[in-house]
């Protein structure tokens, strides 16, 4: 089964979320992302076809591990470009906004390279970015 980008930034709004709360629903990703109910039900369905959420009977949204992994991993590259982007002098809303749009699409190689290279400037060792 292929992520989608899509289906990337619903995992990675879960997690923002589960960070912030206790408990995430529906409504909340609404609210996070500006999307309609029906549109957030769609695809939260098909993400636990494909074993990416659990929703309980109180309809409380947890990443299974399968799905905290991918969250963890656009997660990572989404803080890592805004902190790139930043340290070259852009500002933080359009660091962050650019990050959101090219964090799904590098590849695994140029970002490892990327990310190398953000370290070093930063001076920080080879741990995700904070």
């Amino acid at each position: 089964m292929a992520i989608t980008e899509a289906v990337e930034n619903y995992l990675e709004t879960i997690l923002i979320l589960s960070k912030k709360q206790p408990d995430v629903h529906a409504i909340d990703i609404c609210s996070y992302l500006g999307y309609s109910r029906p549109t957030v039900s769609i695809v939260l369905k098909k993400m636990k076809k494909d074993n990416l959420v659990l929703v309980d009977s109180f309809n409380h949204i947890t990443l299974t591990g399968k799905g905290r992994d991918v969250a963890e991993h656009i997660y990572d590259r989404h803080n890592v470009l805004s902190e790139f982007f930043m340290l070259l002098g852009a500002s933080k809303k359009n660091a962050v906004e650019d990050a959101c749009k090219i964090e799904h699409d590098l590849s695994d190689e140029t970002y490892s390279l990327l990310k190398a290279h953000y370290l070093e400037l930063a001076g920080k060792s080879d741990k995700k970015a904070e």
